[in-house]
């Protein structure tokens, strides 16, 4: 199984929970959309921990299961897509959020996610 993770779980699985740390052990490969990234270090900075997340975040982009995944332009033909969609269906979902559904659907990966809005794109493989 090959996954790509949303910042909540990214806590969950550093927090230990039991469930998340399973989906990590058993993923062949663990892609983090850069929006994630972004998102972490935006609320590392903002927290009383910042060094010590970003050494915790920095070991785990580390590992060799681990990888970046960025937007190229191929992916803003996906993030259009689902940006129409989702206004079409009067169903908006966060700006972040629409980046990482296009990165998963362009890349053929598993979302890992617990955000519920993710529901309005019936597309978007899911692990919950």
């Amino acid at each position: 199984m090959t996954i790509a993770i949303d910042t909540n779980r990214y806590r969950d699985f550093c927090a230990g929970e039991s469930a998340a740390v399973g989906v990590f052990a058993s993923a062949h490969a663990i892609h983090v959309p850069f929006v994630v990234l972004a998102e972490l270090r935006a609320g590392f900075l903002i927290g009383r921990l910042s060094r010590k997340n970003e050494a915790v975040l920095l070991r785990f982009l580390s590992r060799p299961r681990v990888h970046l995944l960025c937007a190229d332009n191929q992916t803003t033909h996906h993030y259009a897509r689902v940006f129409a969609q989702l206004r079409a269906q009067g169903t908006p979902i966060p700006t972040n959020d629409i980046w990482i559904a296009a990165l998963v659907m362009q890349h053929g990966l598993l979302l890992y996610s617990r955000d519920r809005h993710f529901d309005h794109l019936p597309q978007l493989p899911r692990i919950e």
